[in-house]
């Protein structure tokens, strides 16, 4: 374990001056520093538009996409859901008050001693009604999830670490992200930190700074809209490593590193994307 957290340091400091023990502000300082030094013609608020922050041709394909965009059906139909009561006579308006909350997730739970994500805040919301659990890769999950990060859109990026416990997950979730996985001996950060702007075959590597503000994303790859974690997953397969459960605590405190990073800007979702 020591050979493996000093693997980890090494490579967050010399890939973005973020050490496995430095805070969590000197994190996210030198993590935005990188990236607007190694990409300087892009504006900082333009982060969240991911690739087509910094790539002009894929830009101008996207513009012409966003006027007709595809995650349209998706905002229709969680709207819909979110209008349709539960069994018991209630609806996810009981449990969320209003559907413009993407910005309180993911957040730490005190009293739960965990991370909450807005994926699994829906599904407890449903159990909680007597409903049962949808899954949460993709379909009417990824449909809400696009609602209530349509009616988000423009609130800032805000995420805290209120104490020890807290600042645990996070360090598990930065660990998890810098470290090389799978047969291909990827980190998370060697596509979209390093390799940021690269090609792979025909498309370029989209930098990680604003990376969770825009989903859930319909991707072109998929055909459809997708999640957060089924990206997460996705990128796992790419580099030939074994993949974790939807919203198990290993990719809610990845979410909960990698939002934190992109503090300061603002969520934008939901995305179309490749």
């Amino acid at each position: 374990m020591k050979k493996l957290l000093l693997t980890v340091t090494a490579v967050a400091i010399g890939m973005t001056g973020v050490g496995l023990y430095a805070s969590p502000e000197t994190d996210q300082a030198a993590f935005v520093n990188y990236f607007t030094k190694k990409f300087p013609d892009t504006p900082k608020e333009d982060f969240v538009n991911g690739v087509y922050s910094i790539d002009a041709a894929s830009r101008e394909q996207w513009i012409e996409i966003e006027e007709f965009p595809p995650y349209e059906l998706a905002i229709d139909a969680g709207e819909e859901e979110w209008n349709t009561a539960f069994a018991n006579g209630k609806g996810y308006v009981d449990c969320f008050g209003e559907p413009g909350v993407r910005g309180n997730y993911p957040y730490w739970d005190e009293s739960r001693k965990e991370v909450i994500t807005l994926e699994l805040a829906i599904n407890e919301c449903r159990e909680a009604n007597g409903e049962k659990p949808l899954k949460y890769k993709r379909g009417k999950i990824a449909d809400i999830s696009a609602y209530m990060a349509y009616a988000s859109r423009g609130e800032p990026i805000n995420v805290e670490i209120p104490n020890d416990e807290a600042l645990a997950a996070y360090e598990r979730g930065k660990e998890f992200y810098y470290r090389k996985r799978g047969q291909l001996n990827f980190s998370c950060f060697d596509c979209h930190g390093g390799g940021a702007g690269n090609l792979v075959r025909a498309d370029k590597l989209s930098p990680a700074y604003g990376h969770t503000s825009h989903f859930p994303v319909y991707r072109s790859k998929w055909g459809g809209m997708g999640t957060l974690h089924r990206r997460f997953g996705g990128c796992n397969g790419q580099v030939r490593a074994k993949s974790f459960k939807a919203q198990g605590p290993e990719y809610r405190e990845l979410e909960y590193f990698l939002t934190y990073m992109s503090n300061g800007l603002d969520y934008n979702g939901p995305g179309a994307r490749k």
